[in-house]
């Protein structure tokens, strides 16, 4: 697969003080395409198209949607980033509220889900989550009683993926997520939602919860490429993954400890590529 580098951010101000709108910057400029072959890999599997109704749980900036949308199908996104929200509100309906502007091609909600199905009245046939689960300790908690409430919006026999992290020998990232999880540990009392080591069954257990029917799966290479070494340690830092400990230490700690574990991967000409392989499971209600 070709690599894909995100845009240079040599010249962004490293003093500049980081909001929650700066940081769903970076997971929309520089982050959230690095999963772009597991939608890809997802949607050439399902087949997603003109008669599909997806609705996306966590749909992020939604880069998701508009690979899905560019395919035919109808979607909708539900996110309580509102920040995020809003960036996928600009990609996907760019002309919302204008005069003469084409009907939607998408619905898009902060936290609560739609009140009904799709937007043709139809039950939703499709249910992603494409927010990888399997890395910080009690990541899928949150996860069990979204899919509980979404499941009543969608037809009966209808496909639920489920995606996370693969096996961290597969995945070059792990080492620099470990900085997460011992700087995490490092506070006294330990801070929780740290990361941990993927577990072979994460998917298939919240599969189980939710009374969902696994029905196939596979890997999807996802390599995180970037321009230079403040783009990897912005993009990475826009996941999540390194909250806990920026709340444990602070950021200007956390920004350090990652810049040092990237340099194993970066390249003669400055740039970052880590391999990774991504883990999907394809469900039915």
């Amino acid at each position: 697969m070709t690599p894909t580098l995100v845009r240079n951010l040599r010249n962004a101000d490293p003093s500049a003080p980081v909001d929650t709108g700066t940081r769903a910057r970076d997971w929309a400029e520089i982050q959230e395409r690095m999963l772009a072959p597991l939608y890809e890999a997802v949607y050439d599997r399902l087949e997603v198209g003109a008669a599909t109704r997806m609705l996306s749980l966590g749909c992020g900036s939604g880069l998701a949607l508009l690979i899905a949308a560019a395919r035919g199908a109808q979607v909708t996104g539900v996110d309580s980033d509102r920040d995020r929200l809003a960036l996928a509100r600009a990609r996907l309906l760019p002309d919302e509220g204008a005069e003469g502007a084409p009907a939607h091609r998408a619905r898009l909600h902060e936290s609560g889900l739609p009140s009904g199905a799709g937007a043709d009245g139809a039950p939703y046939d499709l249910i992603t989550v494409f927010e990888p689960i399997g890395c910080a300790a009690g990541d899928s908690e949150g996860l069990v009683p979204a899919l509980e409430a979404a499941l009543p919006l969608a037809a009966r026999g209808a496909t639920v993926v489920l995606t996370g992290w693969g096996p961290p020998e597969r995945c070059a990232t792990a080492p620099v997520l470990r900085v997460a999880a011992r700087l995490t540990e490092s506070a006294r009392p330990p801070r929780p939602g740290g990361w941990r080591p993927t577990l072979r069954d994460d998917l298939e257990d919240v599969a189980a919860r939710t009374g969902l029917r696994p029905d196939g799966s596979g890997r999807v290479s996802c390599p995180f490429g970037y321009a230079d070494q403040e783009s990897a340690v912005r993009g990475l830092l826009s996941t999540g993954l390194f909250d806990a400990a920026v709340r444990a230490t602070d950021r200007s700690q956390v920004e350090k400890e990652v810049a040092e574990a990237l340099h194993p991967y970066r390249r003669p000409d400055g740039t970052v590529w880590m391999p990774n392989v991504f883990r999907y499971l394809v469900c039915t209600t």
